[in-house]
């Protein structure tokens, strides 16, 4: 039976305001824009409240992490988009702890000093519906109404996580209503071009990821001649008329490429501004994605907590970061990628980046009959990033299960969502690795078809 939401986001707010004063309070999330956004609602709630914090931005697998924290005297723990799969290890911290995650969860019973708030286990479906910023942000609002205030950092979150892809639901969708209704956040319909002028956009442009345009200048330059458009001037000061030529073009563009119509309606779109995330929301959680995944974390929380004078930097790392992702899918797109029956497969010399070009490549170069996985070698050790779509995994696909299940096999770490996860392997499991996750996936996505025969 599943567990009432409401109920425990109101438990989960007691448990915060009901700490004693001098509570030492912990906060650890993951390192992409929606833990950095999770992290920062919980650390603005604990501001307001009056308790000091300690943050610590992580990924998975996280074991020196905690070992470090072990060694700390904490009294209250607060995992953000994270903490549900790695749940044996928690239980060994001397602290109290509260768990806000949407991965898929591994058991809903903990140890007495454990309150584990899982959306799984309410019928929300944690994929697409929730996340961990918009559960923070649900949390911090039971804290006090007036942190409403923060639901621009939620739904920049969730848009970092891609669930908008089919267009925001649920959970999500209740949250974003109500900031809108209360002004809190303000929406418009229109397209994601960050930079200073129309060139710089499309040449940054990783997402939407336009084949043969994006890191070249000279095929963006004669695409936009041929469009009578200049080349230095800024997206918003186009014409009325000339904008609606270069959505055209470019939606032309993506269908050309074959893109999925989930995916085509993700480029003009309903998008959010708020003071809070400096204007557009997606092209904030770009920015904090290149903070956290390009080895600047500390930058992406403190632009979350409102440090403004550190934007431009953050901008130039951004830039460094697209053009290393630029890079990679210009390989791609030229080179192809291994594929097995089940799978396909490429090797990056960036752990951090995995994940985000496999979900580029998927979305923008790819066909969608098979999910990707990145694999990067990294001194004793191999990290997976794996990526899917809506589709497969209404076919059975399971890449979170698919992940844990094989890092137990093979003494690693491994899980996440059905459609997006990970693992951590020792280094002489990269063989055996490729050859279980072909049997896996094969097995889920065939049971699938099996049951539709019945």
């Amino acid at each position: 039976m599943s567990k009432d939401i409401n109920t425990l986001l109101s438990q989960a707010a007691k448990w915060i305001i009901n700490a004693e004063s001098g509570a030492r309070f912990r906060v650890v999330s993951h390192y992409d824009a929606d833990g950095i956004t999770a992290a920062a609602i919980i650390c603005k709630t604990l501001m307001r409240l009056g308790f000091d914090f300690h943050v610590s931005l992580m990924r998975n697998p996280f074991t020196k992490g905690i070992e470090r924290i072990k060694e700390e005297k904490n009294t209250h723990i607060i995992f953000t988009d994270m903490g549900s799969g790695q749940l044996p290890m928690l239980e060994e911290l001397d602290a109290n702890i509260l768990i806000l995650d949407h991965h898929q969860l591994k058991t809903e019973t903990t140890k007495d000093h454990i309150f584990q708030v899982n959306v799984n286990s309410c019928g929300i479906n944690g994929n697409y519906d929730a996340c961990g910023s918009t559960l923070s942000y649900s949390v911090s609002k039971k804290v006090d109404a007036n942190n409403i205030d923060l639901s621009g950092l939620a739904i920049a979150g969730a848009t970092g996580d891609k669930q908008y892809i089919g267009g925001f639901k649920g959970f999500n969708k209740t949250l974003i209503e109500d900031a809108v209704n209360n002004h809190a956040v303000k929406e418009h319909t229109g397209l994601k071009l960050s930079e200073p002028t129309v060139s710089e956009s499309l040449y940054y442009s990783v997402e939407p990821y336009y084949m043969n345009l994006s890191g070249d200048y000279d095929q963006i330059n004669h695409f936009l001649t041929k469009l009578q458009i200049d080349k230095e001037q800024p997206y918003m000061e186009l014409s009325n008329q000339k904008r609606e030529d270069l959505h055209s073009a470019l939606m032309l563009h993506l269908m050309k490429q074959g893109c999925e119509t989930t995916i085509l309606e993700t480029v003009i779109r309903t998008r959010y501004t708020s003071d809070m995330t400096y204007g557009e929301m997606e092209q904030f959680a770009d920015l904090l994605d290149s903070c956290g995944k390009g080895g600047y974390r500390d930058l992406g929380l403190a632009l979350s907590l409102g440090d403004e004078k550190n934007y431009k930097k953050a901008k130039t790392h951004e830039r460094t970061f697209k053009q290393d992702l630029l890079d990679e899918l210009h390989r791609i797109e030229s080179e192809g990628v291994n594929e097995t029956s089940s799978y396909r497969y490429f090797f990056t010399d960036q752990t951090s980046l995995g994940g985000v070009i496999g979900g580029i490549a998927t979305n923008f170069i790819l066909d969608t009959k098979k999910p990707l996985l990145s694999i990067a070698r990294k001194k004793d050790e191999i990290h997976i990033s794996c990526r899917g779509n809506q589709n497969l995994v209404k076919n059975g696909l399971d890449l979170g299960g698919a992940m844990s299940s094989i890092a137990k096999k093979l003494n690693g770490h491994g899980g996440g969502h059905k459609i997006a996860a990970g693992a951590t392997l020792p280094i002489d499991a990269e063989e055996t690795f490729i050859k279980e996750t072909e049997k896996l996936i094969h097995e889920q996505l065939k049971s699938q078809k099996n049951e539709e025969r019945i």
